[in-house]
């Protein structure tokens, strides 16, 4: 295997894990990364697939102790059972949207102009939202009623625009609805297990003729560091939003944004014109 082509897929697959569950947008870093290291053809749209995984493992690996109970309680236990109600609610309406209109998001929103404005457009909702006078409801995932589970998974829709950010879209979108900020970062991480799975085997049983055995080497090097990166990505977010707020994200995301508008002007204007 090439190793410039491994390098790439290493690079990709930290980028993968980092900005997956953060309110920065994977799939919008993925389509700026990618292209900037020629790394967008058939393959690599496969190969972003399959490193999805390596991060949604590592999510159910953080909360394996939750998954066990919830799972073995859900014949019997009350708790469980609604918690698995509100992961259901909230994943239905992205799912829909998603299976209706994704070929259509991915003919003509799957550009770096469209995950430019994104960018910036987010950020501005961020500043809003942490700078909007608000009162915690909900402390907890276990106290989620499923109206509350509906309005995030209302607010996950937007995320199907690329550069928006699925964890943004929830996060954000819990904590208007109000959720505290602990409460809907969690519920964000929850809720990426059944969207991102479905999404996930979706593409892959659409793909399966572009997996190759000599690709192999290739994406478990993006699936480990996927996975690693994610892994460390989710604790580090637990541990900040225990004591901050999302500004840092609003800013980085404007900044990011401005960025690519600059870097893409070429393409801007000939898209415009």
């Amino acid at each position: 295997m090439d190793n410039l082509l491994i390098l790439k897929a290493l690079i990709l697959g930290i980028v993968e894990g980092l900005t997956e569950f953060l309110p920065v947008s994977s799939t919008g870093h993925l389509i700026i990364v990618g292209d900037l290291l020629h790394f967008n053809n058939a393959v690599g749209k496969v190969f972003e697939i399959v490193i999805q995984l390596g991060a949604i493992l590592a999510v159910c690996w953080e909360y394996r102790a939750k998954i066990a109970a919830v799972v073995s309680g859900l014949p019997t236990e009350r708790a469980a059972q609604r918690f698995t109600l509100n992961l259901f609610i909230a994943f239905l309406p992205a799912a829909i949207v998603g299976l209706l209109f994704i070929k259509t998001i991915k003919e003509y929103l799957f550009h770096p102009f469209t995950v430019a404005i994104a960018f910036i457009v987010g950020g501005f909702i961020i500043f809003w939202v942490e700078r909007k006078p608000r009162t915690a409801r909900v402390t907890h995932v276990d106290d989620m009623t499923w109206r509350d589970a509906l309005k995030v998974g209302l607010a996950q829709v937007f995320s199907l625009i690329p550069g928006t950010s699925r964890s943004g879209a929830t996060i954000m979108g819990g904590m208007i609805f109000g959720l505290s900020r602990t409460t809907a970062t969690e519920f964000s991480f929850f809720l990426a297990i059944p969207i991102m799975f479905a999404a996930t085997f979706y593409e892959l049983f659409k793909n399966w003729r572009l997996l190759h055995f000599h690709d192999l080497e290739l994406f478990a090097v993006g699936f480990a560091m996927a996975f690693i990166s994610a892994f460390w990505a989710v604790k580090g977010l637990l541990r900040y939003v225990a004591h901050h707020n999302f500004i840092f994200f609003a800013w980085y995301r404007v900044i990011f944004g401005i960025l690519l508008l600059i870097y893409y002007r070429g393409e801007l204007f000939h898209l415009l014109s």
